[in-house]
């Protein structure tokens, strides 16, 4: 370990944020890493070509190892890293996972078991017995918590304590969380996943992924995947993910803050008939969250009183929350997730997901309340 190393380990995650993957202090140098746009290399040497790597992904990937605690890859979305994954296991491997889980992970696991590629067994992971029950036999335990869109925490130590019992591998999508609220590989997790597009990145302007790891075999093996599937990173949109990585600390606590006042406030709305946010103390996931997670995230969902085509009209009445998909930006998005096709069937129909941002929280009450009650028609 290098005294650049040792000194960085010595930091809050809040400073590594900062602090991490800068160039090295010499005279006249820049403070930031530099944007790399090489596709080829002079030979000797081991960078080879420009899909094995790049120094500005590099940049990336040390400041996210610095976070997650793992050798970390860039992807160019967060759905190729997902796929890596995937691409890795046996065929007929036995993967169990989230019965509500991010609807695109879903579409992967539903195409892989119509091919016959994979058996997924889906369970609710906020039931640790239920979860247990399924493991018996399982190649890869898939948690992802909190959960997309329903926010259900699992007890990611205990399942993944239990998962090594059986000689499962267990992967996290800690895109909700972020390393800044739970460190899945510091509690045993073999493999860490972000959408780096959310959070990380933090801005609504790149799509990225990545994995991250404390297997060197394994990330060899996803190494591999990156490189022959093609699913590398532009360096522009990764250098960007840098930049935006560098205030997730601020952008994160100011989320959080609005997130449970809002969640709050909306438990008494006459348009809400339920408030999904581990945050609440009345909320079936908190005291489990809290046994673990350093923080209870910026998403909430919460049904709608007045049905399906009430939610519709009440996301396309705001005018400071976007009317849009996704989420981890520092503008607040909402939207009812059933109207994309591929949401999971266990999610009510008039459920609205709230991606909450770092506006003023009175300002996004003011303009959540007035959406929610001309939705009621009042």
């Amino acid at each position: 370990m290098t005294p650049e190393d040792q000194a960085l380990d010595s930091l809050t995650l809040e400073s590594r944020l900062v602090a991490a993957a800068r160039p090295a202090r010499i005279s006249d140098a820049g403070v930031n890493v530099p944007i790399e746009l090489n596709s080829t290399y002079l030979a000797p040497g081991s960078a080879g070509y420009g899909r094995y790597g790049n120094k500005t992904w590099s940049a990336l990937e040390s400041a996210i190892e610095s976070l997650e605690c793992g050798s970390t890859l860039v992807f160019s979305s967060g759905m190729a890293a997902i796929s890596a994954i995937f691409a890795i296991l046996p065929r007929g491997a036995v993967v169990t996972a989230s019965q509500n889980g991010y609807s695109g992970t879903m579409v992967l696991l539903r195409q892989a078991v119509e091919s016959g590629a994979l058996e997924v067994r889906y369970v609710d992971l906020s039931n640790t017995a239920e979860v247990i029950a399924a493991l018996p036999g399982t190649t890869l335990l898939w948690l992802e918590s909190p959960t997309n869109p329903a926010l259900e925490v699992a007890d990611i130590p205990g399942l993944i304590a239990a998962a090594k019992l059986q000689n499962a591998g267990v992967a996290v999508d800690n895109t909700f969380a972020t390393p800044l609220v739970q460190q899945p590989l510091e509690m045993g997790a073999d493999v860490v996943i972000h959408s780096l597009t959310k959070y990380i990145a933090g801005h609504s302007d790149v799509i990225l992924g990545s994995i991250s790891t404390k297997d060197q075999a394994l990330y060899g093996r996803l190494a591999d995947v990156r490189k022959i599937n093609g699913a590398i990173p532009g360096p522009f949109e990764v250098w960007l993910a840098l930049r935006g990585l560098r205030t997730l600390g601020v952008r994160m606590e100011r989320a959080q803050k609005n997130a449970l006042e809002l969640a709050t406030r909306l438990l008494t709305h006459p348009a809400v008939t339920r408030v999904r946010y581990p945050g609440l103390t009345t909320d079936p996931n908190h005291e489990i969250a809290k046994s673990f997670m350093k923080g209870f995230g910026a998403v909430i969902s919460f049904d709608h009183s007045g049905g399906v085509e009430a939610a519709d009209r009440a996301c396309a009445a705001s005018q400071l929350v976007a009317y849009a998909t996704s989420l981890g930006g520092v503008e607040s998005l909402w939207e009812r997730r059933h109207r994309w096709s591929a949401e999971s069937p266990t999610i009510p129909a008039n459920l609205i997901r709230l991606s909450v941002g770092i506006e003023d929280v009175e300002d996004l009450w003011r303009d959540i309340d007035r959406a929610l009650r001309i939705s009621l028609g009042q």
